[in-house]
C-alpha cells in the first residue's frame, strides 16, 4: 500500500514504485530512470524470489520490482571447455544456455530461461546475432553447433 502525505507518494518494500518494462528498461513512478550507474546496480541487485516475484537488493535495503516481462538481458554468447555453450547476463552473471528454453517473443527476439528456471532473459542483438552464428539448419530444424556438440532447438523453427 503507498502512503501519501501532501501530495507526496511515500513508498514501501512492498510498493516501491520501481518496474522493469518489457524492453528491460527501468522506471520509477512512472519516470525513466536514465543514469548508467543506476541502472548497472540495480541490473546487479535484482534477484528473483521463490514465490515468483522479484526483489530489488542492495547493500542490507531490498523493496520489491514489478517485472513486466523478461527480468534480465542476455548480453554475451560464449562457448566454453567441452563445447558448452553459456549466456552472460545483465546481473554480471553467467550460465549454461539451457537450449530447451529457448524462444521467440513477439518483436521476433530470442529469450531464455535463466535463474534455474525462476526467470525470463531476453537476447540483445549482439548477443542474439552470436546465438545465430552457432545455429545450423538441419533437415528443416534448427540445430546448436558448438564444436563437436548438436544439440536441436525445440521450440524454434525455420
Amino acid at each position: 500500500m503507498a502512503l501519501f502525505l501532501t501530495g507526496k507518494r511515500l513508498h514501501t518494500r512492498e510498493d516501491s514504485g520501481l518496474r522493469l518494462d518489457r524492453t528491460l528498461r527501468w522506471w520509477h513512478d512512472d519516470a525513466p530512470i536514465e543514469h548508467p550507474r543506476i541502472i548497472e546496480l540495480f541490473n546487479c541487485g535484482l534477484q528473483p524470489t521463490e514465490d515468483g516475484r522479484y526483489v530489488l537488493r542492495v547493500g542490507a535495503d531490498w523493496a520489491y520490482v514489478q517485472v513486466e516481462d523478461a527480468a534480465y538481458e542476455v548480453r554475451t554468447v560464449d562457448v566454453s571447455e567441452g563445447d558448452c555453450v553459456s549466456v552472460r547476463l545483465s546481473d554480471r552473471t553467467a550460465e549454461l544456455l539451457d537450449v530447451a528454453s529457448l524462444a521467440e517473443d513477439t518483436d521476433g527476439v530470442l529469450t531464455c530461461q535463466v535463474k534455474a528456471g525462476r526467470a525470463k532473459a531476453r537476447f540483445s542483438r549482439d548477443a542474439q546475432f552470436q546465438l545465430g552464428e552457432l545455429l545450423h539448419e538441419e533437415d528443416g530444424r534448427l540445430v546448436l553447433v558448438s564444436g563437436t556438440r548438436r544439440e536441436p532447438i525445440p521450440r524454434l523453427s525455420r
